[in-house]
């Protein structure tokens, strides 16, 4: 009876101690998500302003990303098509 009643004891000191651990790692992660959130604000307010003072600049690069993200999917997609024939 007293080594189950000790490992009880033990066991909840770990569970307790598992739970403060587990709590003190939430709060961090709420902390550094927060510190992100913040972060993409700024940039957001950066590209906003910067597509505001130059809307061509803007047109163009948009234009240069959308093409090269459809030039990297095209590929991926031939690459797919090229093994699946050859199985």
């Amino acid at each position: 009876m007293n080594q189950e009643k000790n490992t009880r004891r033990v066991t909840q000191k770990i569970v307790q101690g598992a739970k403060k651990d587990v709590e003190k790692i939430q709060k961090m992660a709420e902390k550094e998500i927060n510190k992100l959130k913040k972060e993409m604000e700024k940039a957001a307010k950066k590209i906003e302003d910067f597509v505001k003072k130059n809307p061509e600049k803007a047109s163009l690069l948009s234009a240069g990303v959308g093409a090269a993200l459809g030039a990297a999917l095209a590929m991926f997609i031939n690459s797919k098509v090229k093994t699946s024939k050859k199985k």
